[in-house]
């Protein structure tokens, strides 16, 4: 019978398939190697297994013990299965911008789950490595795993992700593509094949907000590239003992913006469901296309699946909360598109102010059209509400009609969307649009950078 003792045998020989539609201007034969069909649906599956296996040689880990790791939740999966088969619990550490789904997976699998802010130093002792190492001083009979620093992590991809490569490509490829995070994957399959081929380039893919790119090309880490960024699964703001930069030739950042659409082009044009770090690779290769040529193989790696990031990347209001989500909007219709199935929130000039503070509360907005007769005869906003009150907190208790501003200019559903940028200024922060039905909605500033980002 064809069968395997169990999950963890099932990893690897993942398939390589061409990409045609998002490539079709670029020279060079592009492949993507897919590692979602690894069980635990990512690349992150293999060097999982390599540093259980090598901790337990090492007798760093023993019989009933506690695994504890700080991922991004591709290699919390991966632990996880290990886990499961060998018998070990298993504490994640998550920063909170990592997607829900990849939470709910891993305890589902039966992983306990730790979720730290992301907005901290790495050094602060709320950040995910530092409570993962204190975690691991905490509980007995724990191994700390350090994915970063633990070099099993980018050995398991030079034993079996980079002789994959160079046997599917039969010694051809002659460009290398893949995110970084923790520079395991780059590294491994990236001094596996200079090893076969000196000539072949290892692209990394880095984020805006992440530190490897200037590191690389000028050996300073500087603190001011470090900010916050939305992609998962790549760029960091240290430096992992994995990532050799000697091997990698450079680095390409992609925006936040860019990685999503891409990611999202991947699903719709080439029928490929993967997760955030594909579209960063996609996009950076792309940007780097002119230094392909038709005789060039590329093989661009494709970490995880897209199911760990349908309530983020693959949902329309996340991704238009960003300004990412690629919408012709040319009309006051196509911004109100948006917030139709809303109705339209006002006041009345008899109202007090303080009904005025607990509207804007309630719903979340920060500007108001007031009516009186059913006509719109005034205005107001937190900023104006904000600057009265300072200056005489009483007025809380006073009508609207007696510190509201001038009504909102009102424009028909058909007017363009530069006509509507005039109109809202400083003492403008919005208009009223009347649609074919005959009924208003709102449309701020907020709405028009959306649009137009």
């Amino acid at each position: 019978m064809k069968v395997y003792n169990n999950i963890l045998e099932t990893i690897g020989n993942t398939p390589l398939v061409r990409i045609n539609k998002l490539t079709a201007d670029v020279s060079a034969q592009v492949f993507a190697k897919v590692e979602t069909t690894n069980p635990g649906n990512s690349v992150k599956d293999r060097m999982a297994v390599k540093m259980i296996e090598d901790a337990e040689k090492a007798g760093l880990l023993h019989p009933g013990g506690t695994i504890i790791e700080g991922t991004s939740g591709n290699t919390g999966m991966g632990l996880a299965l290990t886990a499961i088969i060998k018998g070990y619990k298993l504490v994640c550490v998550l920063n909170d911008k990592q997607s829900k789904e990849k939470m709910d997976i891993l305890r589902a699998v039966g992983a306990e789950v730790v979720v730290c802010p992301t907005a901290v130093e790495p050094t602060d002792p709320r950040s995910y490595y530092s409570v993962s190492r204190r975690l691991a001083e905490e509980i007995p009979n724990s191994w700390y795993v350090n994915q970063y620093d633990n070099l099993s992590n980018r050995q398991a991809h030079y034993e079996s992700t980079g002789p994959e490569i160079w046997e599917q490509t039969e010694g051809k490829i002659t460009h290398f593509v893949v995110g970084v995070g923790t520079g395991g994957t780059i590294s491994g399959v990236g001094k596996y094949l200079k090893e076969k081929n000196p000539n072949i380039k290892i692209w990394g893919i880095d984020t805006y907000g992440s530190v490897f790119k200037k590191y690389k090309e000028t050996g300073i880490f500087d603190e001011n590239e470090i900010y916050p960024y939305i992609t998962e699964g790549i760029g960091e703001d240290i430096l992992p003992a994995n990532v050799d930069f000697d091997v990698i030739d450079l680095f390409e950042k992609v925006t936040d913006k860019d990685a999503a659409v891409y990611t999202r082009r991947i699903a719709r044009e080439e029928g490929i469901f993967v997760g955030n770090s594909a579209g960063s690779a996609i996009k950076g290769l792309l940007q780097l296309k002119d230094q392909l040529t038709a005789d060039d193989v590329v093989v661009v790696l494709f970490h995880d699946h897209g199911s760990r990031y349908i309530g983020k990347i693959f949902n329309d209001d996340w991704m238009r909360e960003r300004g990412f989500l690629e919408e012709n909007i040319v009309t006051a219709a196509d911004l109100v598109a948006k917030h139709a199935d809303k109705p339209l929130v006002s006041l009345y000039a008899e109202e007090l102010v303080s009904h005025a503070i607990a509207k804007m509360r309630n719903f979340g907005i920060s500007q108001i059209p007031v009516m009186k007769d059913g006509v719109f005869v005034g205005s107001i906003d937190d900023s104006h509400v904000y600057q009265l009150l300072v200056e005489d907190p009483a007025l809380r208790d006073a009508p609207i009609s007696s510190i509201m501003n001038a009504p909102f200019p009102v424009v028909n559903h058909t007017t363009h969307i530069e006509d509507i940028c005039k109109l809202i200024n400083k003492q403008t922060p919005a208009v009223l649009v009347q649609l074919e039905n005959g009924k208003f909605h709102i449309v701020s500033r907020y709405d028009v950078i959306s649009a137009i980002s």
